[in-house]
């Protein structure tokens, strides 16, 4: 007889007794299934954190954080979607506020030989400290499931019923 070498890459054996697969198992049964609950308003867990993740990428990311995740994911959830809508259109006022203040700014520096900054310079700080307050409330009230709608906001993205 011939000494043959055991194989080295050889597969595990299969238990005995039909077409059990040793790889996939049953979850522990102490682990409950995943299964989201919703609130009174059908709002779930995962529909606050996204939209709480909207907000606050508005804070890191300008407009386009917020855009992206509303593109992706405004279909799952009217919730998400009226949050996306609500920071994308502030995001857009805020910006249109910031055009409009720095055009007022150049007129009033260049009408006061620049001593027209003293007056300004807080007033840009009130806007942006202002805009950084909004986007945390709102930021709140999403995580808690309110439909939370920004102050002095234009509406140029509608929202649709």
């Amino acid at each position: 007889m011939e000494n043959k070498p055991p194989l080295i890459n050889q597969p595990p054996q299969m238990p005995k007794g039909g077409d059990v697969n040793p790889y996939v198992s049953d979850p522990p049964p102490h682990l409950p299934a995943y299964h989201p609950v919703a609130d009174a308003n059908g709002v779930t867990q995962d529909d606050r954190t996204m939209a709480m993740l909207i907000h606050l990428l508005g804070l890191l990311t300008g407009f386009l954080g917020p855009l992206i995740l509303w593109l992706v994911k405004k279909d799952q959830s009217k919730f998400i979607d009226f949050h996306g809508r609500e920071a994308l259109n502030f995001m857009i006022t805020v910006f249109i506020y910031y055009i409009a203040f720095f055009a007022l700014t150049f007129v009033i520096v260049l009408a006061t030989y620049g001593i027209g900054m003293f007056i300004i310079i807080p007033f840009a700080m009130i806007l942006g400290i202002g805009q950084i307050v909004f986007e945390i409330m709102a930021c709140v009230a999403a995580n808690k499931g309110e439909w939370h709608r920004y102050p002095m906001t234009i509406r140029l993205i509608p929202s649709v019923n």
